[in-house]
Parts: structure tokens; sequence; C-alpha cells
């Protein structure tokens, strides 16, 4: 098969690379419907992760099942499945309280960019649709495995409650998908916090209500402003910085809620600062298995359209530009077909 292979920051090569094969009676094979990039595949792109050897890229994922273990029931060969970046066995401790991000079997997946994916506790990641969806619908349901259900998941963490007031920092995949969620769970307001003209026209089509374009200091002073200077009921996060994390904190309410989901780099929270500020914080990686049979339902019925933040389409061997264009910000994010 091909598949793309990070060999240094910036050096992305698509190659031809071993079939994957079935190792454990609870893996299946995919075929890879349509695959894509990540706004955090663009921290080792850009030399702000470690590499260590060349390795396959990729955990968002979509596609028909090719080949089952001998324990995986719940899916067959020829359905149509949308599974989480993060697998889980589904029955654990951790999954059965609501965190298959935090089961106990997990592995994190990385090798999605490519024709066929093997997926780890297959019986407990993948769902399958009731029938083959209609290709206008899988970039839909390719952004649930990863950017809609984290976008979610911040929502869920922050306590968005209807008629709240919710704050998304971050205008990339999933802030934008942040607005989708702030908006199903019954956000009043919602100010999404973007200095980019097309975002922010997706932004307000998903949901916002304003936007925001100062940062730092000067975005929390606008946030304050909008809020007679209380903060906001709840601020989901989505970018992973010292800064956007800075300005998640000082522009929530006391009592308000903060959900982190941006992967931290060099975020560092002061601790009497946050006991004094009364404000909760949650966040993590994800439980997109937890959210993934309604959010699925979501976007088959229409209700949804993640699939939207995908603004530029390209053939899977052309994987490295589509690193180039989101690094650049020529593209929100690409979608890659096989």
């Amino acid at each position: 098969m091909r598949g793309a292979v990070i060999y240094a920051p910036g050096d992305i090569r698509f190659e031809t690379l071993d079939d994957p094969k079935i190792l454990h009676p609870t893996d299946a094979i995919i075929r890879t419907a349509v695959t894509c990039v990540c706004g955090s595949d663009l921290w080792p792109w850009r030399g702000l992760e470690p590499i260590g050897d060349a390795h396959p890229m990729g955990h968002e994922y979509v596609g028909f099942v090719e080949e089952v273990g001998s324990e995986v029931t719940a899916v067959k060969p020829g359905q149509f499945v949308v599974g989480s970046f993060a697998t889980s066995d589904n029955t654990c401790a951790n999954c059965r309280n609501g965190f298959p991000s935090n089961c106990l079997h997990r592995e994190f997946m990385s090798t999605c960019q490519a024709d066929y994916v093997r997926i780890p506790n297959a019986q407990g990641t993948l769902v399958a649709t009731e029938e083959v969806p209609g290709e206008e619908l899988w970039p839909g349901l390719l952004a649930v495995s990863d950017v809609m259900g984290t976008g979610w998941w911040a929502a869920d963490a922050a306590e968005v409650k209807p008629g709240s007031t919710a704050v998304v920092v971050g205008d990339g995949a999933v802030g934008l998908c942040a607005v989708i969620a702030a908006k199903e769970r019954g956000a009043e307001r919602i100010i999404a916090m973007s200095r980019h003209e097309s975002r922010q026209k997706l932004a307000r089509e998903f949901g916002a209500t304003h936007i925001v374009t100062e940062r730092g200091d000067e975005g929390i002073a606008r946030i304050k402003d909008l809020t007679d200077g209380i903060g906001a009921d709840s601020v989901l996060e989505c970018v992973g910085t010292a800064q956007a994390m800075r300005q998640a904190l000082h522009s929530a309410r006391p009592g308000g809620s903060v959900g982190f989901v941006g992967v931290p780099h060099g975020v560092a929270v002061d601790g009497q600062e946050l006991f004094f500020s009364h404000v909760g914080l949650r966040g993590g990686p994800a439980p997109v298995r937890r959210y993934l049979p309604d959010l699925v339902e979501r976007v088959v019925t229409g209700r949804i359209d993640p699939g939207k933040v995908f603004d530029l389409t390209l053939p899977l061997d052309q994987v490295a530009e589509g690193y180039r264009a989101m690094d650049e910000r020529r593209a929100v994010k690409a979608l890659l077909r096989p």
C-alpha cells in the first residue's frame, strides 16, 4: 500500500509501505475512504515535537472494513465505519466512566494517511453506519473521528448550557467544530475569536453570533466588554498555546468553565491564579467514542455539516502539499482521497 511518512520537520514523503495485517484477534483492517491532515500533525511538521525515527502519520479515518480478527463481532467486512483517534475496548472502567480516550488498553492511531489501516481494539472503537453513506457525507463523518468529536468535548468540558454565553478560542477545524457544538448544546451567544475573514465567515455559518479579532489582553478586554465586565459562562480553548490558555482562563467568569482540548505546548497554569479565579478547568484527549453514535446520526440526518471545515481536497499522494497549505494558512483542513 501507499502512505505518508515523516522524516524530519517539513519532510513528509509518500511511500510504498507494507500492507497492514491482523496482529491481534481484536484488530480490524479498513480501506480508507477519505483521510486528512490534522492541525496537531503540524506540531512535528514545524519541529515543535520530536520526530525520532521516520514513521507513518495520520489519526483520522473513515472507511470500509476489509478484515476482522476472531474476537471482532461488532463490525464485519464491507461495512462503512467511523472510529476514534484513540482506540478503546469500550468495556474497561475508564470507558464505562465515559472516558474511552483513557481506556486501559488505549492505542493512539498514527498510520491513517494511507490506503489501508489496522485498527486495534476494533470491537470497541469502530461504529458502523446503517448503510454505506453517500460520498457527500464522507467529509462530515471524517470530521467526527476527531475534530468534531474534539469540538464537542470542548463544549462538554466547558459545560455549555442552553441560554449561556460561550467563547471559542481558536479558528482552526477544532475551533470551528466547537462553534457547532456550542450551538447544538443551546448557547445563546457564541463568540468566536478569529483574525481570518474566511474562517470568521464559516464560524458565523456554524452559529457564531459575535467575532472578536483581538488577541491576548486586548482579546480578554473585548470579551469582558461583551459580557458586562464579568466574563463568559463557558470558554472552549482549541489551540494549545500558552497565549490561548491564558486568554481562555481570563475570559471566563467566576464560576465559569474552560474546556481545553488543544494539545498543550508550553502551557503552565498558575495555581494561585486558578484558585482565586473560581474558574473550572477540564480537558484532555477527547472521548470521541462516547459521542460517535450521536454525532454520526447528526451528520447522516443533515443536522450538522462539520465537513465544511475541509476547504482543500487533494489526492493522497499529494499529502505533503496538504501539510504545507495548512501550515501556511492557505487551508483550514486538507481532505485526502486515496
